[in-house]
């Protein structure tokens, strides 16, 4: 079997089996294509490759200038696709085992300050507290909301239905990435924002729709949101701010006041622990700072 072939297989299966998106399975197979070429320059091919060939990719890709988190994203790649050919016994041993990932996950993503973040919800709760307070206003405060407190995807934001919303339990059933479901849990101000929404905002803004509109979120002619509608509505509250941004500091925040990564890695809908992984340093700073707090030798001044 040619190596072509083999890499069309590999994404048919990720397609079908795994129920990866169309984006996500057109990125695996250019990053396979990439190394195939990368093999058959050296004389080699996928079902032959070594540990050495490995290496000699990411360092390949390194002086090309190819940027660390990419590099890691390449090396994640090729670990899915031996470990499927391992399943399957078409190879003996995986090439990519004890091969070093980039440090990528040492750049933590930017997040906003909480202060930042405050100003912004107090600014949209202030809109939609008015007594003139339209469908709109209302809308755009629960987004804001719901944003910070679960750490959602815009994507997952405007694809949210009505069913999902699951206020009496204080929480939401969102559709993430290859359509994992998950379930986020929402404090008492969001849960309130929400409410206000559904109650009195999303009526207001159907009747310019469709009566049948299932989505959460709608726009002012009654159709479901779309993704450049938030990130618009939220650069208008924060020129500094998106709604990945949003994601990041509400994991940041909650890593900076205690949680541990599996917890945030589940709020965040992340398959891998690695991708939790950027928040590292921030619980170490936690723990050293807990550590300088509450061990009785930490408080004792050293006398020589």
């Amino acid at each position: 079997m040619s190596d072509v072939v083999l890499v069309r297989e590999y994404v048919t299966h990720l397609k079908v089996e795994r129920g990866l998106r169309p984006l996500s399975c057109e990125a695996y197979q250019r990053d396979l294509e990439m190394f195939t070429e990368f093999l058959e320059g050296v004389g080699a091919g996928l079902m032959r490759a070594e540990q050495a060939h490995v290496s000699g990719f990411m360092q390949h890709l390194r002086e090309h200038g190819i940027e660390s988190r990419s590099i890691a994203r390449k090396l994640s790649c090729l670990r899915g696709f031996y470990r499927w050919l391992l399943k399957d016994k078409r190879v003996e041993r995986d090439p990519t085992v004890n091969i070093e990932s980039p440090a990528s996950w040492k750049v933590l993503p930017k997040s906003l300050a909480e202060s930042e973040v405050s100003e912004m919800l107090e600014t949209t709760g202030v809109a939609a507290r008015a007594a003139d307070a339209d469908g709109m206003a209302l809308r755009d405060h629960a987004i804001l909301e719901l944003l910070y407190a679960g750490g959602l995807r815009v994507g997952e934001i405007v694809s949210l239905r009505q069913e999902d919303l699951r206020l009496e339990a204080a929480s939401v059933q969102v559709r993430g990435k290859g359509d994992k479901e998950r379930i986020v849990p929402l404090h008492a101000k969001a849960i309130a924002a929400l409410e206000a929404y559904v109650q009195r905002g999303r009526p207001e803004l159907l009747r310019g729709g469709r009566a049948i509109e299932r989505r959460l979120f709608l726009s002012v002619r009654g159709h479901a949101l779309t993704t450049q509608v938030v990130w618009s509505m939220v650069r208008s509250v924060n020129r500094n701010a998106s709604p990945h941004k949003l994601r990041h500091s509400m994991a940041t925040h909650l890593v900076e006041h205690g949680a541990d990564l599996r917890t945030v890695q589940t709020l965040l809908g992340h398959a891998d622990i690695a991708t939790t992984q950027v928040y590292t340093h921030l619980a170490i700073d936690r723990l050293k700072q807990v550590h300088r707090m509450h061990h009785p030798r930490a408080k004792r001044t050293v006398v020589v």
